[in-house]
């Protein structure tokens, strides 16, 4: 038992992937409302997802996990608590918790070290918990390992923008776009916050994307706890910016996927140019909005929320036939996946698993610098 992994692409040996079970269609909050009328959920409801839907989810959860193991990669999984119930602290109420499919999200390995995100939704507080035996068995079993947990935040209503919403959706797409490079978004800078899935890993470079559930005083702290490598806040075009790894998602040294949708910062471009990567953008969705699963808080663009299984190996949903066309073309092993039934339990491949071990040791990727970076 070793816990390593300094990027997303070195040979992977051990994976948390995530479980359906219990899902909700969490309970408002601050920053989260889900308005689904068609699908039994209109906006301030809230329960579980449908038992069809999970039993779906599952069975491709389940054969991910099967197809991993039959590579000789070792999968753990979650525990699942009572999503379902009421939670609180002295500071705030929330009538339900959200669910264990999206490990990435809640932690993150860097070398020897798992840390535990704060995460920005109340909803999502005590997710860690379904991850904390798996993590106390680490750290027994691997003496090196480095177990971290970032500041519970308090998440008192000072954390959030008051009526964000309903003001930000009036602003046309150049106005939101400005928003977003601004990070003047749902959060406030009260405190640290931030998603482990907003941050893509690169050796000694961490590029942590401001976003809807990660703010600057997040990367700050970032910064400070990583004080060997280089933490770089990024944003792109998106108007929603929600996780990083379906817009900007390094494949292996020297090759980057990108969204083209959502236009990188010119720094950022120049610094992966200059360092002798390539940015490629992604094949476009097979799927429209219209054609996502119902109950599905994502968005087309979950077709490049790939997970790689080695520098020269990646799996792909099996829907997504552009984009295994344009990997098979970069000289890649494609894995198809069949994996939409899951997206409506919070993502993708990615989102859906957390390296606990690749094969390969530190390295710099970006010897030169640029700009801001």
């Amino acid at each position: 038992m070793r816990v390593n992994s300094w990027n997303g692409w070195d040979p992977l040996t051990h994976v948390i992937v995530g479980r359906a079970d219990g899902t909700m269609v969490q309970a408002p909050e601050p920053t989260v409302v889900r308005d689904w009328p068609d699908d039994g959920f209109p906006a301030g409801a809230y329960g579980p997802l449908p038992d069809d839907m999970v039993q779906a989810a599952n069975a491709q959860l389940d054969a991910f996990a099967d197809l991993l193991r039959s590579r000789g990669i070792r999968v753990d999984r979650p525990d699942v608590i009572d999503f379902g119930r009421p939670v609180s602290t002295p500071d705030w109420e929330q009538g339900s918790m959200f669910g264990c499919m999206p490990p990435r999200d809640v932690l993150v390995t860097v070398g020897s070290e798992i840390l535990e995100a704060t995460m920005s939704y109340r909803s999502r507080w005590f997710e860690y918990l379904c991850y904390r035996p798996l993590l106390d068995s680490y750290f027994r079993d691997d003496p090196d390992m480095r177990w971290e947990a970032a500041p519970k935040p308090r998440l008192t209503d000072d954390a959030y923008k008051p009526g964000f919403w309903p003001e930000y959706e009036a602003l046309g797409f150049d106005e939101q776009i400005a928003r977003v490079r601004e990070n003047d978004l749902a959060l406030t800078e009260i405190e640290p916050l931030f998603d482990a899935a907003d941050i893509a890993r690169c050796g000694k470079d961490l590029f942590v994307q401001l976003s809807m559930v990660t703010n600057r005083s997040g990367v700050d702290w970032l910064r400070r706890h990583f004080p060997e490598h280089r933490v770089h806040p990024v944003t792109f075009g998106n108007t929603h910016p929600v996780h990083i790894d379906a817009t900007w998602v390094p494949l292996r040294p020297g090759l980057v996927l990108h969204c083209g949708e959502r236009e990188a910062e010119e720094d950022l471009v120049q610094y992966f140019k200059i360092n002798d990567w390539e940015i490629v953008s992604a094949a476009r969705p097979a799927k429209t909005w219209d054609e996502l699963p119902k109950l599905c808080f994502c968005s087309p663009w979950l077709s490049m929320n790939v997970l790689s299984l080695s520098p020269d190996t990646v799996c792909v949903e099996a829907g997504e036939t552009a984009q295994m066309e344009l990997l098979d073309s970069l000289g890649f092993e494609v894995v198809p996946v069949p994996f939409w039934d899951v997206a409506p339990f919070g993502g993708g491949l990615h989102c859906s698993t957390v390296d606990i071990h690749r094969e390969g040791e530190l390295q710099d990727y970006f010897p030169k610098r640029y700009g801001r970076f």
